[in-house]
């Protein structure tokens, strides 16, 4: 017999302690080893979907990856086994690695090679030094400090033609910058053709370098001391350490990352420095100014040899390459791996 309960409205039959299943809410009836294939079947489908996604937003970069970087890298591949001048079709007179074996022979070539590694010693021993030093004293608290830092900086922000054009009239015999200069300290005997001398036109561009790149090179090193904890130094000074032995035991050890990317910058421009030799110098005289990017070029345009001039262009990017790989390999994963101890530390 059902019961009924009273209430302000009448009597009204009392609510039932069995609740009816339903498809969305309460209990589903389903044991949990039935709920199991619905749950996989769930996140597979959210993986496939999480996946597609990925595929679409990664699509467009892809497709330009392919077409610019490795399209050309393939194609230069290619041509480099071909004795070719680059028209007429593609290439017919297979030549298998005849072009990379005279690159070996080459004295122009090595000559390219020798000149890049005086640039990124010069670089390394000179430039990467001052930029350094100058990024200590613009740390220091000083008045005009954010000026200096612009004035050292602004000719980073130049193109390379520009800075090319504006030295080529400083190198100028006699009616540039230069021989002005020492015409007006009594130095007349020093005047010389600085970009047509052979014993002088490699250092010429060296300073060119080093005027444009400095700047970049010292906020490098700038960013870098600043991120040092001033904690570290005050700590070392109060044990009595001098400032020296601050620099060298404190400053120094904590910037090797950021010492070890300019010296890696500073070897990837000189495999990769074309624009401003060829404004400046066009590779001369004799080739005492040339590198690999201009060598290429004058094989590939004015003597119409693009299959040797790609040979060129792929033991330029096989260099890059090994350099790249070398840094990734035993100064990157170091680098990160002390940051990633530093930070452990610190927690």
């Amino acid at each position: 017999m059902k019961t009924t309960t009273q209430g302000p409205e009448g009597r009204f039959p009392a609510p039932s302690s069995h609740r009816t299943p339903t498809r969305n809410g309460g209990r589903s009836g389903l044991h949990p080893e039935q709920l199991k294939p619905r749950v996989e079947g769930s996140l597979r489908r959210r993986r496939r979907l999480d996946k597609l996604t990925i595929a679409l937003f990664l699509a467009p970069a892809m497709a330009l990856f392919i077409v610019l970087v490795v399209g050309p890298i393939a194609l230069a591949m290619y041509t480099s086994l071909f004795k070719w001048n680059g028209f007429g079709g593609l290439p017919e007179n297979f030549v298998g690695l005849d072009n990379f074996r005279r690159l070996l022979e080459d004295e122009v070539f090595l000559g390219d090679l020798k000149r890049g590694l005086i640039l990124v010693l010069l670089s390394v021993v000179v430039q990467l030094p001052v930029a350094l030093g100058l990024a200590l004293l613009l740390n220091q608290p000083m008045r005009g400090r954010a000026f200096y830092r612009l004035v050292f900086f602004a000719p980073y922000v130049l193109s390379e033609v520009i800075t090319a054009v504006l030295f080529t009239m400083i190198f100028s015999p006699n009616q540039g910058l230069i021989d002005q200069s020492l015409s007006a300290l009594g130095l007349e005997s020093l005047q010389q053709e600085w970009l047509a001398d052979t014993s002088t036109v490699l250092y010429a561009l060296f300073f060119v370098i080093s005027w444009k790149y400095f700047g970049l090179h010292m906020i490098l090193y700038l960013a870098g001391r600043q991120s040092i904890p001033k904690e570290l130094n005050e700590a070392a000074l109060t044990d009595g350490a001098g400032t020296w032995q601050v620099f060298r035991h404190v400053t120094l050890p904590l910037l090797g990352p950021t010492i070890r990317i300019s010296i890696f910058l500073s070897i990837i421009g000189a495999i990769q420095l074309f624009d401003m030799v060829w404004v400046l110098t066009g590779g001369g005289p004799i080739h005492s100014s040339e590198t690999m990017a201009v060598t290429m070029f004058q094989y590939g345009f004015r003597r119409s040899e693009v299959g040797y001039a790609s040979a060129i262009s792929v033991a330029m990017f096989l260099i890059s390459l090994v350099f790249a790989l070398l840094y990734q390999r035993f100064v990157m994963r170091r680098d990160i791996e002390g940051a990633i101890t530093t930070m452990r530390e610190k927690r």
